[in-house]
């Protein structure tokens, strides 16, 4: 069923007045637009995604429609945002949106799963939310360890004696179907251990962390326009801002201390980078955590390669682009591990699909700071395609167990396994 009312009174309560009015001005579309330059309407305070065929793409109704041609552009409608919702759900689960989970929901689930497995599990709280740190409600970060536990297992130390492999999802909590793939992910490995060759084989060998949300202020935005998302993509800080939702906030992919700087400086905008490297308290949650999990495997230079020694992987699942992304992001030259992270990235396409290609032109963001700081072999997952009722921000919540999960699976997969030695071949 749909995320209960109470729970949406109390969260549009929490978000202030703002977010009453904050509600659809208009019908949300995907536009797309010949000719126009990422960057200079971003700047600009536009809602910009990558558009088919390499063009760009705006999300926001007629008003912003009408923006664009007064600019000079000729926009032209793409895709609905919001694609039809069945009624679907279980008795007292929280979900909205046909199906898609709470954030009260995914933290019930990881601890329901570290209840079921104490062999295989350790849930950890990581950090705090924006909100949480301002005494406004919010979250703890939660993360799951999961491997066939032995004495020293699991442990927030960079010394481990297996290889690890990272995932994080919901990073841009609009991003739906990130934070339920982390979830599928999860089950796979606890469910599949001992019955699953390959799962348990990687289980026995590895230590798999996840963390399913790293934004949950945002997804708590995001969750509170019930059937109709609101289309929250930063964290919940408002500090100094009069930007009204989903407007507010810092984009948690643009803040990392590795490179920071260079992206929005435009509060209201959808990648303002915020007030410093590192300013929000999920970003320095997670760095943290990455530096507990995984040693300094490459050099201080920006040409300084990890070494064939390297050990460790990190995924961080985005959407939508059907992109699989290797850094750097920061700038358009070629990392010096580019070959080989290349490499791994087609073994992971062979399963998904996805075409592979270094990101570019986003700096601050997270998989710059794990290969950039520490060495590990680090990829951007675009879930899913720009169109269609499996497309966007907002795809129906079926085609995550349609479509999403059965072609990431392998993929996955393959990059756990990859951990031991990601730059060996």
């Amino acid at each position: 069923m749909k995320v209960r009312v109470g729970l949406v009174t109390a969260a549009l309560l929490l978000l202030g007045t703002n977010a009453m009015a904050a509600q659809p001005d208009g019908t949300p579309y995907y536009w797309q637009v010949p000719g126009a330059d990422e960057r200079t309407l971003q700047n600009a305070g536009f809602d910009v995604e990558h558009g088919v065929d390499g063009g760009v793409q705006v999300v926001g109704n007629a008003r912003v429609a009408a923006r664009l041609t007064a600019l000079g552009y000729q926009p032209k409608k793409f895709d609905t945002v919001y694609k039809p919702v069945p009624r679907t759900g279980d008795i007292g689960v929280q979900t909205f949106y046909g199906g898609y989970h709470t954030v009260a929901e995914h933290e019930k689930h990881l601890d329901d799963v570290a209840a079921a497995y104490p062999a295989l599990t350790q849930v950890y709280d990581i950090g705090d939310s924006w909100r949480k740190t301002r005494g406004l409600g919010g979250h703890d970060i939660k993360a799951i360890c999961i491997t066939r536990k032995q004495a020293g297992d699991c442990a927030l130390n960079p010394n481990s004696a297996k290889p690890r492999f990272a995932m994080i999802a919901q990073l841009h909590a609009r991003e739906l179907a990130t934070g339920e793939l982390a979830w599928r992910w999860i089950d796979h490995l606890t469910r599949g251990y001992g019955t699953d060759a390959e799962v348990t084989s990687i289980v026995d060998t590895t230590e798999l962390w996840v963390i399913p949300i790293v934004n949950p202020d945002g997804v708590d935005i995001v969750a509170s326009g019930g059937s109709r998302p609101l289309m929250q993509r930063k964290n919940a800080n408002n500090t100094g801002a009069s930007c009204s939702v989903p407007s507010y906030g810092v984009d948690l992919n643009r803040n990392s201390t590795f490179k920071w700087g260079g992206a929005g400086t435009n509060r209201c905008g959808e990648t303002y980078q915020g007030t410093a490297a590192g300013s929000e308290p999920e970003t320095r949650a997670i760095e943290a955590w990455f530096k507990q999990l995984f040693p300094d495997q490459r050099g201080p230079g920006d040409t300084d390669p990890a070494p064939v020694t390297t050990t460790g992987v990190m995924i961080t699942i985005h959407s939508y682009g059907n992109l699989i992304m290797p850094p750097w992001g920061w700038t358009w030259n070629t990392n010096p591990n580019a070959t080989q992270l290349a490499a791994l990235g087609r073994k992971m396409a062979a399963f998904n699909g996805y075409t592979v290609v270094a990101e570019g032109d986003t700096p601050g963001t997270t998989d710059d700071f794990t290969y950039g700081n520490l060495g590990i072999a680090s990829y951007t997952f675009e879930i899913g395609s720009s169109s269609g009722n499996c497309g966007g921000f907002f795809p129906q919540y079926s085609c995550v167990d349609s479509l999403f999960w059965p072609r990431n699976k392998g993929a996955f997969l393959t990059a756990a396994k990859a951990a031991k030695a990601p730059y060996a071949s």
